[in-house]
């Protein structure tokens, strides 16, 4: 590759990059938004504590069926800010709350839906965790909710951030690679031999509250606190729980919605018995521009090389190209041609889209969300499509306009979960 060539990749073209990350541009006005955490666990935390770390927020109330999140989350924020936020076992006793204008969600997808649609009805601002929703009916109501409230919310795709995505984007926008044909999206990791022993859960977690409308299964640290991912009944799986965050970020790149077919396959064959999601899948999706394929193993060594465990290929015409948070690789075409890398850090991509929401809140400014919920509808649905097919075992065509499957039954049958005992779904 030329050198003059190999210069123009490596510039990140500030015009593209203006308009795609973000960069915050706070007013004078300088008073602290006040904002609530419902879920106070792990993420939830990485989210307030970004929050926290702007300068622009101060938390005032927190809730948690764990006491033990509840208490030492709590400890945590007063010393960050200096004094201690309320503190709640219940998510609704905090929507009552006086002194709080915009509320995070850091719960279980199988929470989210309610929490969020209780927060519109008290028209707070909401920065919502991915996935939007465990299932698509719920993501519908979501969406409806919204709508009706009018207020400003940020959904977790936070990769939306990354420089290295939109260098990506901005290589293939101008014909880098030329014509994109295909692209293979994958995320391989080997999480380790799970503890599925059926126990008492810990004393400090409410368990019959954790699962809220899901079925109530036997605890056992398989499925408890962060391990839920894998989980159908509360995670519904590693395409849901991680590659979600590919096909958003797919999505953001080819300037596509959801996609119109899906046919997965794969199975669970090495941790049987230790999850209930599969180990091994491919999931088609057939896009308006180009075709793009998923695909994980959570067992081995993922690919040829780690380098490509975590990322997205771009096939071009002219070239590959291969993105992952911090860094693009060209592939040119050609008997000689030399890869080209182009590393671009993003120290601050989960804190920026923290402080994307804050500002468009603090300014009340819809237009500078980088992925609201009606986006982030079209992403969910898009893994969880995937996942019916894997599912049901049939190919899922989906009518975009009228929000259904088309002429499956089956498959149409999952698009909506049965709440457990005292929950109604929305």
């Amino acid at each position: 590759m030329k050198r003059r060539k190999f210069i123009k990749l490596t510039s990140v073209g500030s015009a593209a990059m203006a308009g795609s990350f973000y960069i915050p541009r706070f007013n004078n006005d300088q008073r602290k938004l006040k904002i609530a955490l419902i879920g106070a666990g792990w993420y939830g935390m990485v989210d307030v504590k970004a929050a926290l770390n702007s300068g622009r927020a101060e938390v005032t109330g927190i809730c948690d069926v764990d006491s033990d999140h509840l208490n030492n989350s709590a400890a945590e924020i007063e010393k960050i800010q200096g004094f201690r936020p309320k503190t709640f076992k219940y998510y609704r006793d905090l929507l009552e709350m006086k002194d709080i204008e915009a509320v995070f969600i850091g719960t279980v997808p199988h929470w989210h839906a309610l929490q969020f649609i209780a927060a519109c009805e008290k028209k707070f601002d909401i920065y919502c965790e991915k996935p939007l929703s465990y299932d698509v009916a719920e993501g519908i109501a979501m969406v409806n909710a919204w709508k009706k409230a009018g207020n400003i919310v940020q959904v977790g795709f936070q990769r939306r951030q990354s420089q290295a995505f939109m260098k990506a984007k901005e290589l293939i926008e101008t014909g880098t690679i030329g014509e994109v044909r295909q692209i293979v999206a994958q995320i391989h990791y080997n999480p380790g031999k799970q503890d599925t022993t059926i126990q008492a859960p810990p004393p400090s977690l409410d368990w019959e509250e954790w699962c809220g409308p899901a079925p109530k299964l036997d605890y056992r640290p398989s499925i408890g606190h962060i391990s839920w991912r894998l989980e159908k009944e509360y995670g519904n799986g590693h395409l849901v729980d991680w590659g979600i965050h590919h096909i958003d970020i797919i999505r953001k790149i080819m300037g596509e919605g959801t996609p119109e077919e899906f046919y997965s396959t794969g199975g669970l064959f090495v941790l049987k018995g230790q999850i209930t999601t599969p180990d091994t899948l491919t999931a088609h999706m057939k896009f308006k521009k180009a075709p793009v394929t998923w695909q994980h193993r959570l067992w081995g060594n993922g690919d040829v090389t780690s380098a490509f465990n975590n990322g997205i290929f771009f096939y071009g015409e002219k070239a590959t190209l291969f993105a992952e948070d911090s860094k693009v690789i060209v592939f040119p075409a050609g008997k000689n041609a030399q890869p080209q890398e182009i590393s671009i850090p993003t120290p601050m991509m989960q804190d920026n889209h923290v402080i994307n929401f804050l500002d468009a809140v603090i300014k009340k400014d819809k237009s500078l969300i980088s992925c609201d919920p009606e986006d982030a509808f079209k992403s969910t649905t898009a893994v969880h499509l995937a996942t019916i097919s894997y599912n049901t075992g049939t190919i899922v065509r989906w009518d975009e306009q009228k929000k259904e499957i088309i002429n499956n039954p089956s498959a149409s049958a999952l698009l909506r979960r049965e709440y457990r005992g005292k929950y109604v779904h929305p």
